[in-house]
């Protein structure tokens, strides 16, 4: 397609990918390049995948518009600003180590409350503030899933000017600014001032405004704090001037002012902003400060775990973290499905979102037949790799998390290539990237302590059984030597321990402390089918 061009209606793969249909929207604006998309967060607690919404939704757009040939920026603004207004149960240091508030200086986010984000220490000594520290996780966070956004500071936004003009243009409208706001929200009277200044004694953010002098750009106060979750955070009682770079918008006004100075042609947001902030930003953005506000797209959070991500709760999950599981590109799959849909990142099943991905990436290739999920893989797959690569080999994870019960690395290799999965013709960086999903597999197996969390002995324990065990034992090794797959295996467990006059329990346990030197372990039979069957066979007749 050529750049401004349209798809036509009925162009069902061009469309398939939602990402195309926001571009589209967009386009029909007929912005000026640089196109600039916009996501953003309050720094409250550990940057985690939550706040990925915004960034993946915004990258693929970004991705689609860059490919018709567009300059593209995104953005995403840490709302640094904003006061702190509880202290979040757990904190990331610089390294997305999660911890409690008992492993750092707690008291300094404690004793700053009401207090915007860049005026508080680092509770971990790390960076100039606790608004930088959080800032550059997050920053971090993109690089490490490959996508390049800037991270715009709201407090250099206020200090360095550039927000004075739209701050200016509110106040000077604080009639209209009241009057519009109060369709949206209650407690909005005629002594309501649009701005909150912040204390020259204490440091506190106060919204008792008690007078505007825009001719020298100021505006006085009486520091009473502000209200937070219902409480009360007090202020010192100081009366005082602050000019309009020393304090800053409501967020009400704050975002649609964003939009006007940083001229956002499109921002993903929560449904919740959708219910709330997004109608009355629209309002304020088009008749207050005469702008028109951006393409917006409403996303459906996902939860995780089966339940709600927060941030200052500690219910969360950092990308570093999550990175250790499982590639990049299986990450930022999870951000191609229909954002409008409710979905849980449950870590224990990590691996059904892994084998969907495989199966996403087969369906590219054109080995798996399916006339649904064609034209969004067809569509949306180059925008989720680094490089389009028909070439690789993907381990099935749970297969991968089975080779992490070794440690021997040419074992691993030649148990992968026993089962199929490498051949003659496999090229050697192939294996190379095959294999690393191993080590993401078998973390994932630690951090779930899940079936897949033993360790495979590789060489043959010290165990000793009486005569009726062995001889089971022999003829299960028969059995598995004729080729036969996990589910048949776990059957004739239970069959050969009959015929034997052995005690099932107790057959079970001899496999375990063969394979594992460990009284139990995973459903032994499927577990046996996954391995190397020579490797089997020759540890259950004892021979090595």
């Amino acid at each position: 397609m050529t750049d401004g061009d349209t798809p036509e209606e009925g162009d069902e793969q061009y469309r398939a990918f939602w990402a195309d249909e926001i571009a589209d929207e967009i386009a029909a604006r007929d912005p000026d390049d640089p196109i600039v998309i916009k996501g953003g967060v309050s720094p409250s607690g550990v940057p985690h995948l939550g706040h990925f919404n915004e960034i993946m939704r915004g990258y693929f757009v970004a991705e689609v518009l860059r490919e018709r040939g567009h300059e593209v920026r995104q953005l995403f603004t840490s709302d640094d600003k904003d006061a702190l207004r509880k202290v979040p149960r757990r904190l990331a240091d610089s390294d997305w180590n999660v911890v409690g508030l008992g492993e750092v200086d707690a008291g300094a986010l404690g004793r700053n409350l009401g207090k915007p984000y860049t005026d508080i220490p680092d509770p971990f000594g790390e960076h100039e503030s606790y608004g930088a520290h959080f800032t550059d996780l997050l920053h971090r966070s993109a690089e490490l899933i490959g996508v390049p956004i800037e991270m715009v500071s709201n407090t250099e936004l206020y200090a360095d000017g550039t927000f004075e003009s739209v701050t200016r243009e509110i106040l000077e409208k604080a009639d209209l600014a009241r009057e519009v706001l109060a369709e949206y929200q209650d407690k909005v009277d005629e002594d309501y001032v649009p701005f909150m200044a912040q204390c020259e004694e204490c440091g506190v953010l106060t919204t008792n405004v008690t007078g505007v002098d825009l001719d020298a750009g100021t505006v006085s106060y009486t520091c009473a704090g502000l209200e937070a979750g219902g409480k009360q955070i007090e202020g010192c009682g100081h009366e005082g001037t602050a000019t309009l770079r020393d304090g800053k918008l409501p967020w009400r006004f704050e975002w649609p002012a964003q939009w006007k100075v940083l001229d956002v042609d499109f921002e993903p947001f929560g449904k919740d902003h959708a219910e709330g902030s997004w109608p009355s930003g629209e309002d304020i953005c088009r008749t207050v400060l005469d702008h028109e506000p951006p393409v917006p797209m409403v996303y459906e959070w996902f939860t995780l775990n089966g339940e709600a991500l927060s941030s200052s709760e500690g219910n969360v999950v950092t990308v570093a973290e999550v990175l250790e599981l499982l590639e990049p590109e299986v990450l930022r799959y999870f951000f191609v499905r229909n954002p409008k849909k409710a979905k849980d990142f449950d870590l224990s099943r990590l691996d059904q979102l892994v084998d969907e991905f495989d199966r996403f990436e087969r369906i590219y290739f054109g080995e798996v037949e399916d006339e649904r999920l064609k034209p969004l893989a067809d569509r949306a797959y180059p925008m989720v790799v680094d490089e389009v690569r028909e070439e690789r080999v993907r381990l099935p994870y749970t297969f991968a998390a089975v080779l992490g019960m070794v440690d021997d690395p040419e074992l691993r290799e030649q148990m992968a290539r026993n089962e199929g999965h490498v051949d003659e013709e496999t090229p050697e960086w192939a294996i190379e990237e095959a294999l690393a999903r191993v080590e993401k597999a078998r973390a994932w197996a630690e951090r779930m302590d899940n079936e897949y969390n033993y360790r495979l002995q590789t060489e043959l324990p010290d165990v000793a059984f009486d005569a009726d065990v062995e001889a089971a034992l022999a003829d299960l090794a028969d059995f598995v030597a004729e080729g036969h797959d996990g589910e048949e295996i776990q059957g004739e467990i239970y069959e050969t321990a009959r015929r034997h006059d052995v005690d099932v329990g107790d057959f079970f346990e001899a496999g375990y402390r063969l394979f594992f030197d460990q009284p139990q372990g995973p459903r032994l039979g499927e577990f046996l089918g996954e391995l190397d069957r020579e490797f089997v066979v020759t540890r259950l007749r004892r021979e090595g």
